[in-house]
């Protein structure tokens, strides 16, 4: 299948700055969603096409393909698209830690003794040490 140049470009660029892609299996779209230009079978057909190649890898779940960028899909995109070494997908980038707020340990159940009401016998008083009338029970 033929596919401009232009439209090549904005697929493959989507999918490196991103690193993932969903394509709908649906042939008769006149266009993909997150990407101006290229329509769904296009989009489809160059994901079909890097998956032949070990460039990406596809995932096929209720009518919709995640494409996944493997490590030789991005060394392949970043000299197709003549991007530096420095620029990683998105899936790549390093996260932030956590952010600091409250100690957990201390807040979690309100204090008191550190643990939840329910397992601090609140209403289990009323039954007494005896036993009850089921089996085991102390009469």
């Amino acid at each position: 299948m033929f596919i401009p140049k232009a439209n090549r470009i904005a697929t493959f660029s989507y999918l490196f700055k991103e690193g993932v892609l969903v394509v709908k299996k649906d042939t008769v779209s006149a266009t993909h969603p997150h990407i101006e230009g290229p329509s769904n079978l296009e989009v489809m057909m160059l994901m079909k096409s890097l998956a032949s190649r070990g460039f990406v890898r596809i995932t096929f779940n209720w009518q919709y393909n995640y494409c996944y960028l493997t490590d030789e899909g991005i060394e392949y995109l970043r000299t197709y698209l003549a991007l530096p070494a420095e620029i990683v997908p998105a899936t790549h980038k390093k996260t932030a830690g956590r952010p600091e707020g409250r100690d957990r340990e201390e807040d979690k159940f309100g204090g008191e003794g550190g643990r939840p009401a329910f397992r601090r016998g609140g209403d289990r008083e009323y039954r007494g040490r005896e036993g009850g009338f089921g089996r085991g029970g102390g009469m």
